[in-house]
């Protein structure tokens, strides 16, 4: 089945169909390192790590380009983020920047976001940058004004295709600043003259200053992937002026396509109002994950469609942890199981796995329309009811639990990252081995009670694990566990 996207450029699904056979170039807009992350970038990061790693599963060699902005990103009063950030800490800005990028990819970790192939920082990319710009004078696209370089959007007839807005129709001072020296007021700048008390500047062919936060994707993105590539993905709040901005620069200097598909992920909220810093309404990652597993969290974003967007509350978090904790203990169940299994009915094998095998397509299916997470997930809940079913009436032999154990490790692990690997534990440090090892020990302890009649003594087992999280369920094949702390 091929793979659909649906692109924003033309607003609608489309087949998708890389620039090379095998390959996949993708660019995704990385954070402005400033301040620590919340919940709002989670969801954008976690739908396109989801992406990636899809079609990698799919056999795709992927190429992941995820940019650091560390220079450049201007507030609507014209000020630089990341100076902000180092008046409000009293440090360098690249001490910011620095504090807050380790900040970033130590949340990703935290929340099984894969890291990014490259990861380019503006500033490293100062070269790059002005060399596009000259390009973009050269070509009538931008023009200088003492010392600030700016974009002529009059120059470059498509302005306004992705987010579907017209130039004439623009109101001035919404997003871009105006000044009177610009020849449109919605131009925008490439190149900052910088004042000589100005921390952040560099040597130009137009006197010191810095560069605008929109070039540096063009700059980096052709650098890495090419003057036209495959995806480029991003939150939905950037589509005006930053993705606008990219395609005109990017198209106005190369006369070519700049991204052929388009995603963009929907807005977190709070209350129907979109999570930021500057409203005050966000959750850091670090904060969420005191009381959340990182699967909880991943779970609860991909309970939406990524181009949706998405209410945060605490009830939907504890519907998500539940959900979490039920199908990681499905598998966790279908793991225990196999290790004492036998090789069962033939009749009911083929009939279980015909089974499994349908399960695993609706969750492909899902995944090649568009990437339809909800929907692939809903195939994994509805495999553990049967599975469940079949393990207490002990019909799953030893090649339905081998299959239902490899769908729940590539599908759910792999390509989604709601189930904990095999050698991970609620706890998250130590050997993953030795504690397993010591629960089970207790289960033992606890059956050994139990046959012996002392049901004091097995009840207080039961508490004391519960104390430490874990949590027992009797069947018909023993006791399996749970962690509560999911």
């Amino acid at each position: 089945m091929s793979q659909t996207i649906y692109n924003v450029l033309v607003r609608e699904k489309e087949v998708f169909k890389p620039i090379t056979d095998g390959h996949v170039m993708m660019y995704v807009c990385g954070p402005t390192v400033y301040d620590n992350s919340h919940l709002g970038h989670a969801k954008t990061y976690v739908s396109f790590d989801v992406v990636v790693r899809w079609l990698r599963y799919s056999g795709y060699k992927v190429r992941y380009v995820q940019n650091i902005t560390d220079v450049g990103h201007l507030l609507d009063d014209g000020e630089d983020r990341i100076l902000k950030g180092a008046r409000r800490e009293k440090v360098e800005p690249m001490e910011i920047v620095e504090r807050y990028m380790r900040s970033y990819f130590e949340d990703m970790d935290a929340i099984g976001v894969a890291r990014p192939d490259i990861s380019p920082r503006a500033s490293a990319h100062i070269p790059e940058q002005i060399e596009m710009i000259q390009e973009l004078i050269a070509k009538g696209h931008a023009y200088e004004v003492d010392g600030t370089v700016y974009y002529s959007v009059e120059s470059f007839k498509e302005y306004g295709k992705l987010s579907g807005r017209r130039v004439e129709e623009m109101e001035a001072g919404k997003r871009i600043a105006v000044r009177d020296e610009k020849h449109h007021p919605m131009d925008f700048v490439l190149w900052i003259k910088a004042p000589s008390n100005h921390v952040l500047q560099w040597p130009s062919p137009w006197g010191r200053g810095y560069p605008g936060w929109h070039i540096e994707c063009s700059a980096m993105s052709n650098k890495y992937l090419g003057a036209t590539f495959d995806i480029h993905g991003g939150g939905v709040d950037n589509i005006f002026p930053h993705n606008e901005c990219e395609i005109a620069q990017s198209e106005g200097a190369h006369d070519q396509i700049f991204a052929n598909n388009w995603m963009l992920t929907g807005t977190l909220l709070v209350d129907g109002v979109k999570m930021s810093k500057s409203l005050g309404n966000f959750v850091t990652i670090k904060d969420a994950l005191k009381q959340y597993r990182p699967e909880a969290l991943r779970l609860f974003i991909l309970s939406g469609l990524y181009r949706s967007p998405a209410d945060y509350s605490a009830a939907v978090l504890d519907a998500a942890t539940k959900g979490a904790e039920r199908i990681n203990t499905a598998a966790r169940r279908a793991r225990n199981a196999l290790k004492t299994a036998k090789p069962g009915d033939a009749s009911n094998n083929e009939r279980l796995i015909t089974l499994l095998d349908q399960y695993q397509m609706r969750f492909t299916s899902a995944m090649n329309d568009d990437f339809n997470a909800p929907l692939a997930l809903s195939a994994l809940f509805d495999m553990s009811k049967d599975l469940n079913t079949a393990i207490d009436e002990g019909t799953a032999s030893q090649s339905v639990l081998e299959r239902a154990t490899s769908i729940y490790t590539e599908l759910g692990g792999q390509v989604l990252g709601v189930i904990q690997p095999e050698s991970r534990t609620a706890a998250g440090s130590g050997s993953a081995e030795r504690e397993s090892a010591l629960i089970q020990m207790l289960i033992d302890m606890r059956l050994e009670a139990r046959k012996a009649k002392d049901f004091t003594r097995a009840d207080s087992i039961r508490n004391q694990l519960s104390k430490i999280g874990v949590i027992l369920e009797d069947g018909p094949n023993g006791a399996v566990y749970r962690i509560s702390s999911l």
